[in-house]
């Protein structure tokens, strides 16, 4: 028994889903992406609380404080919009003709802001008004973290590191996507994750946890210079990663693959879906008229 997707038959799966998105009602692709925010920051919390915890650590031996951050950040598996792998599969649909042009900005400007909403809410009320990072090392590790994210890099440098981030974000959803059982799926999905995180790359939506909450906890930046540099930057950013995957995923695997005729969309366009075949009782009757 084959354990994974072929290439061509993943490439499909990621269409599909797309028109899934499409189709669903937009408050629930909303409130899909506010959870998608919280569940993503558990993660970012979780690490900042590893990295800026080991504060001994961190001078003797920093990569392995990066290692072991990437290691903890946990793997979410229930089916919310998250926008960075939005940026893969909307764009693969709409170049095959699976879904119209406009809904891409449209579910990706209610995914931005649903995911904002809950890296927001995360940060500020379970995290700041809950005090449980509050104290030293933790509070100016926040602080510093959030410089050292959307301060001290130049805008291009962002940009870069959110190409990095994406890239493999989608290989990682990717292979997710192909894995057959839970486990498989975990295991696809933790590694270029662990990467992105340990080598620092920026992630959009997980920046909208731990740059907001340097700024609560006290970090020298605004929210302006945040959205400027970091929040734009990260995103474009995203978005060229994500398409450094579904481009050539086209190209290679969905060449010659028409979504419409497969599911027989253009039939029904033409009215040759409704047709109903006439029974023989029927056809016989209709000579005898004749």
């Amino acid at each position: 028994m084959v354990s994974t997707l072929q290439p061509a038959q993943v490439a499909r799966v990621m269409v599909q889903s797309a028109v899934s998105k499409h189709k669903d009602r937009y408050e629930n692709t909303f409130f899909k992406a506010v959870l998608a925010g919280v569940m993503l920051s558990f993660g970012g919390l979780l690490s900042e609380i590893v990295t800026g915890g080991s504060t001994g650590l961190t001078q003797s031996n920093p990569g392995l404080v990066k290692v072991l951050g990437g290691f903890v950040f946990p793997i979410v598996l229930q089916g919310h919009e998250l926008l960075t792998s939005n940026m893969m599969v909307f764009p693969m649909a709409v170049l095959k003709g699976a879904v119209p042009w406009w809904s891409l900005p449209v579910n990706w400007i209610i995914v931005t802001f649903g995911n904002l909403i809950g890296s927001l809410f995360f940060a500020a009320i379970l995290v700041h008004y809950s005090g449980i990072i509050s104290t030293p090392p933790y509070n100016t590790s926040v602080q510093t973290f959030a410089i050292h994210k959307a301060a001290d890099p130049h805008w291009h440098q962002i940009f870069l590191r959110g190409i990095g981030c994406n890239w493999l974000v989608c290989v990682a959803v990717w292979q997710a996507a192909g894995a057959k059982d839970t486990l498989s799926k975990i295991v696809a999905l933790w590694i270029p994750i662990w990467v992105f995180v340990a080598c620092a790359f920026d992630h959009v939506v997980a920046n909208m946890f731990s740059v907001p909450l340097g700024i609560m906890f006290g970090a020298d930046l605004t929210v302006a210079a945040y959205i400027r540099k970091s929040l734009i930057a990260a995103y474009l950013g995203n978005i060229v990663g994500a398409l450094l995957v579904g481009l050539p995923a086209v190209m290679f695997y969905l060449r010659d693959y028409d979504y419409r005729a497969e599911t027989g969309l253009s039939a029904a366009e033409t009215g040759e879906a409704m047709t109903v075949p006439r029974s023989d009782d029927s056809s016989s009757s209709d000579e005898k008229r004749r």
